[in-house]
């Protein structure tokens, strides 16, 4: 039977007055809503493409089992526990670990910025899937009418849409450019949309989550089996998966495993204990933590067959356009028959050109053609979503249709994991009573919303997307990892792990087993000052720089690689410390009231004292 902890100093007095979630299921998925996000479709297939296919899953699974799953029950726990948002929750526990809190809202803030501008480009483009042909199919005619844009005709369709007609980007981040209006509007867009799901806090992102939870995985299950039905498909699959396990030799694929757990569970941003704390105090949070870490591993694979089977269908595709290219070279110039030679037969007619005419051959100047090099051609991040997604949608029939799913699609898996997002934000400002209490909710939340857009034009800016990458890449990533060391050692040795155990057993009816205990207390941590090192050790080897596009490049359309500029590296370094700095900072700011605290309460011993002598002496006389 469950201990009952006896009434606990923590506990805030008007818990009864905060929110409630409607039901179980509405709480379930704006969690898996808030962990499933545009990074398992566009970065997990990536990383497990990049670092040996099957193999990977080895680290990812160790990551999952040991840094994952515990601090994901963790945050639950504590939230529910003590109903409060990150900065309350930190601040109950010890004043001195305010920071933490603090360093959350912070992150979540300038995640909230750039992420609801991917879905700004998201917007833009499913707008434009609206039509036939798609705008990206074909390039533009040039001024002249005579030809095609010289820049479209360097690089390719699909890349003159995105970097030209959608970023219309700088050649230097130097250089800022000027704001792109449609973006701009698009971004407006967003913030609008975002603000009227959100505008009552859990009580309307409760209904809308039941859609935009729901649907990508509709989207991925039509994707899945349209693409499994495509000709190269097989081969994609096979060269996702098949493993190679001399990569597990390399620091990088580990590394990027747990990071690659961390950030896709959404850890230490403090949305989770946000959304935990809105729970009924019963509720058996051990059991939502393994459920939603395992729906989102899964929702990852599951997205990374649905891509790769689009992306091996454009590949061969690719390769059968190669095959093409040469064999209207060879035929025109051995004068043979049309369609005389098929792809079949290409490489024995090779093989006997190269034995009988090896120079005339030679002067062709054929292209390599090999599946495998095609299918080496896949991205990550924006690349994959808007560059070569969006071109293996174009060789599939249907094209438009699949283009509005598809954007759809990464549309509502952003707008889900915004709303943790923003609930990140919003609830610790209502935790520190920001505005008066007659003052409405929506009022708080449209001012969070107008601000973030506000800040949020700097990436509609023709420099916007080399901006948005630096965010990418600075403003989370070494920030989290201190966020979620401190936050075990907060639970597990400030708060207490027998306190937390009790407070656990009480809400679930379980005592936490020996694997929460070991790795709450020595393997998480110990995993996570690994993992801070390590990334250290890469940010001080690897040279700051970023690609850009530039079209009077030589080697264009591959992007010119260029360090940062000395302003621009002293930005990356502050995103990515600052934050962090708030932690020992608002710990040194306790320290003088701690002082005026401990002085004020020797004064009153003495008072007291005083006062007793003095009662001694009136009895005495």
């Amino acid at each position: 039977m469950a201990s009952t902890p006896g009434p606990d100093p923590l506990e805030d007095s008007s818990e009864d007055e905060r929110p409630k979630w409607d039901n179980k299921l509405q709480y379930f998925l704006s969690c898996v809503g808030f962990a499933v996000g545009l990074g398992n479709i566009w970065r997990f297939p990536y990383l497990c493409q990049s670092h040996g296919g099957g193999a990977f899953l080895i680290p990812y699974l160790i990551a999952l089992a040991f840094e994952g799953i515990p601090l994901f029950h963790l945050e639950l726990a504590i939230g529910q526990r003590l109903r409060r948002g990150s900065i309350g929750v930190w601040k109950a526990i010890s004043p001195y670990l305010s920071g933490v809190g603090l360093g959350c809202f912070t992150v979540s803030f300038l995640i909230s910025l750039y992420y609801n501008t991917v879905l700004t480009w998201v917007l833009w483009y499913f707008l434009n899937s609206f039509q036939h042909p798609l705008p990206w199919s074909t390039c533009p005619l040039n001024l002249n009418q005579t030809g095609f844009v010289e820049e479209c005709q360097g690089s390719s369709s699909v890349s003159y849409f995105w970097y030209r007609q959608t970023l219309n980007i700088t050649i230097d981040i130097d250089y800022s450019g000027s704001i792109q209006w449609r973006l701009l509007v698009c971004l407006a867009a967003c913030w609008a949309i975002l603000y009227l799901c959100v505008i009552r806090g859990i009580e309307s992102t409760g209904k809308v989550i039941y859609f935009t939870a729901l649907f990508p995985y509709v989207v991925l299950t039509i994707f899945l089996i349209r693409g499994l039905t495509l000709p190269g498909a097989t081969e994609g699959l096979i060269y996702l998966f098949t493993p190679n396990m001399q990569t597990l030799q390399s620091p990088r694929v580990w590394l990027d495993a747990a990071t690659q757990i961390f950030f896709s569970l959404s850890l230490a941003f403090g949305g989770h204990i946000a959304l935990a704390s809105y729970n009924p105090p019963r509720n058996d949070c051990e059991k939502d933590a393994v459920t939603i870490a395992l729906v989102n591993s899964m929702t990852s694979l599951y997205a990374s067959i649905a891509v790769f089977s689009v992306l091996g269908f454009k590949a061969a595709n690719d390769y059968g356009r190669c095959l093409d290219r040469n064999i209207l070279s060879i035929t025109n110039e051995f004068e043979f028959p049309d369609q005389s030679i098929s792809r079949d037969e290409y490489p024995d007619v090779l093989t006997h050109l190269n034995a009988t005419q090896p120079e005339r051959l030679a002067g062709l100047h054929l292209e390599s053609c090999r599946l495998q090099d095609f299918l080496d051609k896949s991205a990550s991040g924006t690349g994959l979503a808007f560059i070569v997604f969006t071109e293996a949608i174009l060789h599939m029939p249907g094209a438009p249709m699949w283009a509005v799913l598809f954007f759809a699609m990464l549309f509502t898996l952003g707008l889900s994991s915004m709303f943790g997002n923003i609930e990140s934000v919003i609830t610790p400002l209502l935790d520190m009573g920001i505005l008066p209490k007659w003052v409405p909710k929506e009022v708080l939340t449209g001012t969070v919303c107008l601000v973030c857009f506000l800040v949020a034009t700097c990436f509609t800016l023709q420099s916007g997307n080399y901006w948005l990458e630096v965010f990418d890449k600075y403003a989370a990533s070494l920030n989290l990892i201190i966020f979620a060391f401190f936050e075990v050692i907060g639970v597990v040795y400030v708060y207490g792990m027998e306190r937390f155990c009790d407070d656990i057993e009480w809400m679930t009816g379980r005592r936490p087993g020996f694997y929460w205990r070991v790795t709450w207390k020595v393997i998480s941590p110990l995993l996570l000052l690994t993992f801070f090192v390590a990334y250290i050790v890469f940010l001080v080897w690897t040279t700051l720089s970023y690609k850009a596009w530039n079209p009077q490049y030589k080697q264009f359309p591959s992007r010119q690689e260029k360090s940062y500029p000395g302003w621009v590296q002293a930005i990356c370094a502050l995103l990515s410390f600052l934050p962090a700095l708030l932690v020992p900072g608002v710990a040194l700011a306790q320290l003088p009231i701690w002082r005026r605290q401990k002085q004020e309460n020797v004064q009153q011993n003495i008072r007291l004292k005083l006062q007793v002598s003095e009662v001694s002496d009136s009895e005495v006389r």
